[in-house]
């Protein structure tokens, strides 16, 4: 950290600048302050960057995207304005140790806390990709360590700076040790080029250097391109994913929900009071970067850059949530829930055909019965999956079953109006109580869409 130079601002959007974090490909970042107390890295796009038209259009793409990024071991984009003069970010900064600095002071990790370590990551790019977003350069500097898990920094902008980068000739935008061979084959980018990138840090984590070794730019791309990882010095057993998360074609790589099952067991306790889950020497050396945050919320530091001991916070008040952390606590699947069972409750007594109810005609109202039976049944499950403690696979059969039958409910009464519009050339037959059903599945399936597959992290515990 730096003091400001003349020629730094004092003030960006509602932010007080108070001194300088470090600068990166993109531009210069500083720390500063919102109103209320908060601190947070502010990211100055650089000047050249900020006068190509291009990079301003695929720079507000890709801001909106990485602010829907709503995950606890992601550093969320907590302001922005793309249209500044220059643009600039904002994610909140809190203090903690990179992952490269943890390894060069205190050697490679054990197994079981690189599996842990993979376990926080692989759960960050789920998070990442859920908004349709690709990290990029995924790599050892953009990896935060607290006692509560990693935070993984440094996304949602590396788009719109490599599309810029490849209009120059002969540049690579990535790190060398760090990118998938698609990368620099000039191939499509995918999820599965963060997958390769997981595994290329996991093996530096666990063994102090990349799987590709060391040397220059030009000398470690061919081997990614073109040679086996060297994963001889790997401890074993228990950290075989790498291999297989370092496979040149990207078909060949787990996709991220299988390694979030494979390493479901290995995740850390947030809101440990100390972080068995990483080496002892490494736990001891957090509170030298920075006092672990009392409440665990999605933090960030300066990407791609040196990280020095922090100021001791300004005091602040309490973040009001952001509208991706609602979207993640199930409000929106209890309300859905809530509205399509009086729905269906309401349409079982309307008439619904030849001027009958369910109730009263049941031979012709049954397959409205039918989908209300099934809707009220995996209702009654996907309510039981938000309760504390159901794992992630248990929320995904619940989000399942919920949305076959919303959807079957909905083929239903959809079949039976075209029935009746096909056999009599018009729907006088058809009741208010078909057009309250259609509404009651419409709200069984806006359930399904906003219920929280990951699980929220456990609170913090009293110290």
């Amino acid at each position: 950290m730096e003091g400001l130079e003349p020629t730094d601002p004092r003030r960006v959007g509602r932010y007080r600048i108070t001194a300088r974090l470090g600068a990166g490909g993109m531009g210069r970042v500083y720390l500063g302050h919102s109103p209320g107390g908060r601190l947070v890295a502010v990211k100055v796009v650089r000047p050249e960057l900020a006068d190509d038209p291009g990079f301003r259009r695929r720079f507000v793409q890709e801001v909106k995207a990485a602010r829907r990024v709503n995950g606890f071991f992601t550093a969320a984009v907590v302001d922005a304005d793309p249209e500044g003069a220059p643009p600039w970010l904002a994610t909140a900064y809190v203090p903690g140790l990179a992952l490269d600095e943890a390894v060069a002071a205190h050697g490679p990790w054990p197994a079981a806390s690189v599996r842990a370590l993979g376990a926080g990551l692989a759960e960050a790019l789920e998070a990442i990709h859920a908004a349709r977003l690709v990290h990029r350069d995924l790599k050892p500097s953009n990896v935060l360590l607290a006692s509560d898990g990693p935070r993984v920094v440094d996304f949602g902008i590396s788009v719109a700076a490599e599309a810029t980068a490849l209009t120059r000739t002969g540049t690579v935008l990535g790190t060398p040790g760090f990118m998938a061979p698609e990368q620099l084959l000039d191939r499509p980018v995918t999820p599965a080029t963060d997958v390769f990138a997981l595994g290329a840090v996991l093996t530096h984590v666990a063994t102090g250097t990349g799987p590709f070794g060391t040397g220059s730019a030009q000398s470690l791309n061919f081997r990614i391109a073109y040679e086996a990882p060297d994963l001889s010095r790997l401890p074993s057993p228990g950290l075989e994913f790498i291999a297989r998360c370092l496979a040149k074609e990207p078909t060949q790589r787990p996709t991220v929900p299988a390694l979030l099952d494979e390493l479901a067991l290995s995740a850390p306790e947030s809101g440990a009071a100390t972080a068995p889950w990483i080496p002892d020497a490494v736990a001891r050396a957090l509170p030298a970067a920075g006092s672990v945050p009392e409440r665990p919320t999605a933090t960030a530091t300066a990407p791609d850059l040196p990280r020095q001991p922090a100021p001791a916070p300004a005091p602040s008040s309490p973040p009001s949530p952001s509208p991706a952390a609602r979207r993640e606590d199930g409000v929106g699947t209890v309300v859905g829930l809530g509205f399509a069972l009086v729905a269906f409750a309401v349409a079982m007594v309307l008439p619904a055909v030849n001027g009958e109810s369910v109730v009263t005609g049941p031979e012709g109202g049954w397959p409205f019965g039918l989908g209300a039976l099934l809707n009220v049944a995996t209702a009654v499950g996907l309510l039981a999956a938000l309760r504390p403690g159901a794992d992630r696979a248990g929320r995904r059969r619940a989000r399942a079953l919920h949305w076959a039958s919303g959807g079957l409910a909905t083929f239903l009464v959809v079949g039976l109006t075209v029935f009746f519009l096909v056999e009599d050339g018009a729907l006088d037959d058809i009741g208010p109580g078909v057009w309250v059903y259609y509404v009651g599945c419409a709200a069984t399936l806006f359930a399904a869409a906003r219920f929280p597959v990951t699980p929220p992290p456990r609170p913090a515990r009293p110290k």
